[in-house]
């Protein structure tokens, strides 16, 4: 199978290769300019692969939350390339492409609290069990509020605390069942895990038209403050 993931939710503009067992990737850390960045690293996987767009099965994105410019980017961007090359898209949740790279980076990982910075002292969060393959499935659902609204599941601890929005909001560290190693307060998703989550989509034939390549903000209005 051949999936092109993108992923411009963060300050990490990234793109990734899968064909069969072999994957390609790209990155960069931008505080912007990801406009300019995301299609001369498709150009680039491509042309080490030796393959061209339309030979692609399929084209995943993080689909968000997270910058508002740069979420809207990648669906955007991926609708264009679908829609010119006839491929279906597969788009992943951004917080569980996250909780899935603490997941692959330590396999004794099970539970996962991510929280990314939305700004606006707030942080995107949401929780995470490795599932069947080792595959990160959502145990709550995903919401966007300030640090003290985040919590774990009834019953949960060890749970692996991942994502800026901890670096930004210390306190999160401190909440019962919370362990915070290593670098995991400042990992960002990549597209890497997308095209990782997105596999067995594709290999499932569940696959989305791009005009079905929709951005995922949860925050309903961006210019609002919050009470």
């Amino acid at each position: 199978m051949r999936l092109l993931a993108l992923d411009t939710a963060t300050e990490c503009c990234s793109a990734a290769l899968l064909v069969d067992d072999r994957l390609l990737t790209r990155e960069a850390e931008l505080v912007r300019g990801h406009a300019e960045r995301i299609l001369p690293m498709v150009d680039e996987l491509l042309g080490e692969a030796g393959m061209s767009l339309r030979a692609l099965d399929a084209i995943a994105f993080g689909r968000g939350p997270g910058s508002f410019t740069g979420v809207r980017l990648a669906a955007s961007v991926t609708q264009g390339l679908a829609f010119g090359a006839g491929l279906g898209v597969v788009p992943v949740s951004d917080l569980r492409a996250l909780a899935q790279r603490v997941f692959d980076d330590d396999g004794h990982v099970t539970r996962a609290l991510v929280c990314n910075d939305a700004r606006m002292q707030e942080v995107y969060w949401g929780c995470f069990e490795r599932g069947s393959a080792g595959l990160a499935v959502e145990r709550t659902a995903e919401r966007v509020g300030p640090a003290g609204s985040v919590q774990l599941p009834p019953g949960w601890s060890d749970a692996a605390g991942v994502g800026r929005g901890l670096a930004a909001y210390p306190v999160l560290k401190a909440l019962a069942g919370v362990v915070v190693r290593g670098e995991w307060d400042r990992l960002l998703p990549r597209a890497a895990e997308v095209a990782r989550l997105a596999l067995p989509e594709l290999a499932a034939g569940r696959l989305l038209d791009p005009e079905a390549a929709i951005p995922v903000y949860l925050r309903d209005d961006v210019a609002r403050p919050p009470t």
